[in-house]
């Protein structure tokens, strides 16, 4: 059957769960009419998104297994279940009037349907494009950070015309049906599977790096490599979080931004995460992962360091849109990473351990910012430290090679032999 597939269309079922998945960044819009219509706090609508991101990791970590065992179609099935009624749930909470119902449905079972539904059609791209793993992964994970742009306006249109409850409803039926279609054309390839351009050697055709390994997850977690990747990726995320969480009033003390053009900074920001997801996924296939990482780093250890010093809004902005790219491609690099430095063998329960790195930073990069702007008493301050942090990533993105030179070196004697 895998032979009838057509890898582009497994790609676009991919975007289809990532793309209703990612709606969870939207989360905002429901906060204030939530706030307005139940009397709510506004921190106690907002704990919602953060138990859901809380359980996007616990699920990815713990149900990364469940991927590999029963495959990406019974695992995009599970996500659609629990994503699904997760969202339709959350009507009837509102409806109740029941924060707990409402953390309950959004929170632990929608954040369940995110992390099983983020690393399943992930894990089945990387088996179905050995020769352009990072363009494959980058369009899924940027069907993810796109996500929000798409599905704000529309959530905005409902909420006003049929109420927050039916618009819940409404959602959740909608997510159900793409996931669901989606899930249904998801299937690993054959063993042995290669592209038709890879058969023939085609120059068109990126040159697949060979695996240096092919470890279970398990094993991989015994590893030093494994450790380095999963520091790389906190890092990155935990600073880029922490930017996203203060880019408002940062740019206004800064550069004296008002609150309108900071507000559109904040907007564009999204699309500069999205976009970075494809762009440098897509290089990261020519010029590797390990420089990628290190071109990450580098790049935002100088414009970390820049920021307290520009005076030019415009400069101002574009700075942070290139760090909100390396943010992005972060993300989207990561299980092309993987694939490379543990085999394909469990890549999505690896990549379900690995990701237990953004759960870690979505909950430390917003506090950690928080806690530096009031004792450091500017941004400044804190835009030093993250530096400083990128600095300690970019030694791992050195030390990491020297693990890859050593299995590089065992691979071509054991080839030899």
């Amino acid at each position: 059957m895998s032979n009838h597939k057509n890898r582009w269309l497994i790609a676009a079922s991919a975007v289809g769960i990532h793309i209703s998945i990612g709606s969870v960044y939207a989360w905002s819009v429901f906060t204030k009419p939530i706030t307005a219509q139940l009397g709510w706090s506004l921190k106690e609508a907002q704990f919602t998104f953060s138990i859901a991101i809380l359980f996007l990791g616990l699920s990815a970590a713990f149900l990364g297994h469940f991927v590999e065992k029963h495959g990406p179609r019974k695992a995009g099935i599970l996500s659609t279940l629990f994503f699904g009624i997760g969202i339709a749930g959350s009507g009837l909470a509102i409806q109740l009037e029941s924060l707990w119902l409402l953390y309950f449905f959004y929170g632990v079972l929608g954040g369940i349907g995110l992390g099983v539904g983020y690393i399943t059609p992930v894990s089945t791209l990387v088996k179905w494009f050995p020769d352009r793993r990072g363009l494959a992964t980058g369009l899924a994970i940027m069907g993810f950070g796109f996500a929000s742009l798409i599905s704000s306006p529309i959530m905005q249109a409902l909420i006003v015309n049929v109420g927050i409850a039916n618009t819940f409803y409404i959602l959740g039926a909608a997510y159900f049906v793409i996931m669901l279609a989606s899930a249904q054309y998801l299937e690993p390839p054959k063993e042995g599977w290669v592209p038709a351009g890879m058969k023939q050697g085609g120059a068109a055709v990126v040159k697949k790096r060979a695996d240096l390994s092919q470890l279970t997850a398990n094993e991989a977690v015994k590893t030093r490599r494994f450790y380095w990747l999963w520091l790389m990726l906190f890092i990155n995320v935990t600073c880029g979080i922490a930017v996203i969480s203060v880019a408002s009033p940062m740019a206004q003390e800064i550069v004296g931004m008002t609150a309108v053009q900071a507000a559109t900074m904040v907007g564009l920001i999204g699309l500069f995460n999205g976009a970075g997801r494809i762009a440098w996924a897509s290089i990261s296939d020519y010029i590797g992962r390990p420089n990628t990482y290190t071109a990450f780093f580098i790049i935002q250890i100088i414009t970390f360091f820049m920021m307290p010093s520009i005076t030019s809004a415009i400069i101002f902005q574009l700075v942070v849109y290139l760090t909100m790219t390396c943010y992005g491609g972060g993300f989207a690099s990561i299980p092309a990473y993987i694939g490379d430095l543990f085999g394909t063998k469990q890549l999505g329960a690896i990549h379900g351990y690995i990701l237990t790195a953004w759960s870690a930073a979505g909950l430390v990069g917003p506090i950690f910012a928080a806690w530096v702007r009031e004792t450091t008493g500017s941004y400044f301050g804190t835009l030093s430290v993250f530096g400083g942090m990128f600095i300690v990533a970019l030694i791992i993105s050195l030390v990491i090679r020297l693990d890859i030179k050593k299995l590089r070196s065992q691979a071509e004697m054991k080839a030899a032999s």
